[in-house]
């Protein structure tokens, strides 16, 4: 593909790049808007999604094709968005360095009956080796640099391995992660001064979710439409400053009633991704549900740990939080988050009513 190249207007100046935080960082975009970013015209190699200048990205996806070399690995890799090449370079345990068997079989009388070092040695290498050499239709997590050669755009991997992923666990909580990224972070634009109207538009939209969230606990609400809370933010509605020149003619905009409504939207919804609130069920009737004070999620949810727990599966560990998230979804609602999960599995522990025993599993007393 030709990679297009920015519009030097519209591109912020090199020297502040570093200001913005997923310069930084191994950008997770969908292969198809890898493949569709465009060029910095003033360093190449440097690309940007929405004014985010990015050249390192995280993808995870299923081979295609392959491709074996001497000294590389190129994979085709697919998540569902596009494919794009993943050049993938071997390292010295990859390369045939002498038979090990010749080794072994020096070194084997002295470690009979011990530990042979020359025999974990090549463990290890054939370990590195099933991790590194995949076939089609096996999972891939690759990391590195984006590269445009021969008019083709793909990725130069400095880490690359093969996922294990026979539940779909890994795959299911990068669908659910990926979407949060791209509404949190890459689909807004990178803004170094603020203007004066966003700054406002951010305060307003700050200060409405804490309202709310202080109503919340005020008032131990469990459940709400929109128009319970609408009156609370009407105040920041009326207190926006309205400036304009003295010369100017009167704009047309958004009345005070759109604007209302617009930003209990947008509160709304900040307050749904942080797991605050949620929608037990997606109707016409908009009713939401408050996690720290839904009654019956919080039953469910603990329920589902008590018996799950006497699994032999889970007995050891205790039941995942993606297991957990699954069962929720299964059998009491398909709209309850992860983030909305973690809030009742932080109160559940803080009652007392569950422990965690290792990273995201949970178990009863």
């Amino acid at each position: 593909m030709q990679a297009a190249a920015m519009d030097p207007a519209d591109e912020p100046p090199s020297m502040l790049w570093g200001l913005d935080p997923i310069f930084s960082a191994f950008a997770r975009l969908y292969v198809r808007d890898i493949l569709q970013m465009t060029e910095s015209t003033q360093v190449p190699g440097i690309y940007f999604y929405n004014s985010h200048p990015i050249y390192k990205v995280d993808v995870l996806g299923t081979v295609v094709y392959k491709r074996e070399r001497d000294d590389f690995f190129c994979y085709g890799v697919d998540d569902g968005t596009g494919v794009i090449n993943c050049l993938c370079w071997k390292n010295d345990l990859l390369k045939e360095e002498g038979d090990p068997s010749t080794s072994e079989e020096r070194h084997g009388d002295g470690a009979q009956g011990g530990f042979n070092p020359v025999a974990e040695l090549k463990k290890l290498r054939e370990a590195q080796q099933s991790r590194c050499r995949l076939e089609i239709g096996e999972l891939l997590r690759v990391r590195g640099p984006v590269k445009t050669s021969r008019q083709q755009r793909e990725i130069m991997a400095s880490t690359y391995y093969k996922v294990n992923d026979p539940v779909m666990a890994v795959q299911i909580a990068w669908m659910m992660e990926v979407p949060q990224l791209y509404r949190q972070c890459y689909d807004k634009p990178f803004q170094l001064q603020p203007t004066a109207t966003g700054e406002s538009a951010i305060s307003s939209l700050s200060k409405a979710t804490n309202i709310i969230k202080e109503f919340f606990k005020q008032k131990s609400v469990a459940r709400f439409r929109p128009y319970d809370v609408q009156d609370l933010l009407q105040p920041l509605i009326s207190s926006q400053p309205q400036t304009a020149a003295a010369d100017q003619e009167p704009v047309a905009g958004p009345s005070a009633c759109q604007q209302l409504r617009q930003l209990l939207k947008e509160a709304l919804q900040i307050l749904q991704d942080e797991g605050v609130v949620y929608r037990k069920v997606k109707s016409q009737d908009e009713v939401y549900h408050v996690t720290a004070h839904d009654k019956d999620l919080l039953i469910a949810v603990k329920d589902i740990i008590r018996e799950d727990s006497k699994r032999e599966k889970y007995a050891e560990k205790g039941c995942h939080i993606l297991h957990i998230l699954s069962a929720v979804r299964q059998r009491y609602s398909l709209n309850v988050s992860k983030v909305a999960l973690e809030l009742v599995l932080k109160s559940l522990e803080c009652n007392s009513d569950i422990v965690s025993t290792s990273d995201n599993h949970y178990t009863v007393f």
